[in-house]
């Protein structure tokens, strides 16, 4: 089997650990921060290791990388890590799950793609993407570098989704529309035309009722 290294001690280090353990060919072997971020010696009884000593023990001929960090700063924490291992000449894996349904090979590196997931014909996924379980992304349509596609999203035919772009649950986007770099397009949202850079797409919260659950009778 193929040698794995975790970036990261986090929640999404965790799910990393679940899915590569559980559906691929690598075998885990250990899991590596910033020094600072070091605070416990071993994570499933494997070793956590300081990233600035990883190539003493771990050589890059031997061992590929995987970056299991979130969406934070707009995907940017995670970039930076992956560019500091493709620096150190590590090869990076990316996960796509059994249970997605994948319809094109065009999906680049830092890829975790999770269960319930349709990517039609033609699609491209580009480096460091995450699309969260239960997503369609129709045909045509690209995913530049660095985003993080959360669940349930409908990206329509021939969209492109600018780089470092965030999307939250549920949200829907119409066919043939591109989307700005670095957008955060909250959950539930409608998009329905070009987005410009930088910018955010937020959905009213649903309002709290004046009357308390208490005095509700038919429930």
């Amino acid at each position: 089997m193929k040698k794995l290294i975790i970036f990261g001690i986090g929640e999404q280090a965790e799910m990393a650990y679940y899915y590569f353990q559980n559906d691929s060919d690598y075998k885990i072997c250990a899991f590596t921060v910033d020094k600072e971020f070091v605070d416990q010696k071993t994570l499933f009884n494997l070793p956590i290791v300081a990233f600035d000593l990883i190539e003493k023990d771990y050589t890059k001929e031997e061992y590929d990388f995987f970056i299991a960090i979130g969406y934070n700063k707009i995907n940017k924490l995670r970039t930076e890590k992956y560019l500091a291992c493709k620096n150190k000449g590590y090869t990076i894996a990316s996960y796509i799950s059994s249970r997605a349904s994948i319809l094109t090979k065009d999906i680049g590196e830092n890829c975790f793609i999770l269960e319930d997931n349709t990517l039609q014909p033609y699609v491209h996924v580009g480096n460091n993407v995450t699309l969260w379980s239960g997503n369609h992304i129709g045909h045509h349509s690209i995913i530049q570098d660095n985003c993080f596609i959360t669940s349930q999203v409908v990206i329509s035919g021939g969209c492109e989704i600018g780089e470092s772009t965030f999307i939250g649950v549920n949200a829907t986007l119409r066919d043939h529309i591109k989307i700005g770099t670095s957008n955060v397009i909250g959950a539930g949202a409608l998009i329905l035309s070009d987005t410009e850079d930088n910018k955010v797409y937020m959905e009213k919260g649903t309002e709290v009722s004046r009357v308390p659950s208490t005095r509700l009778r038919g429930i």
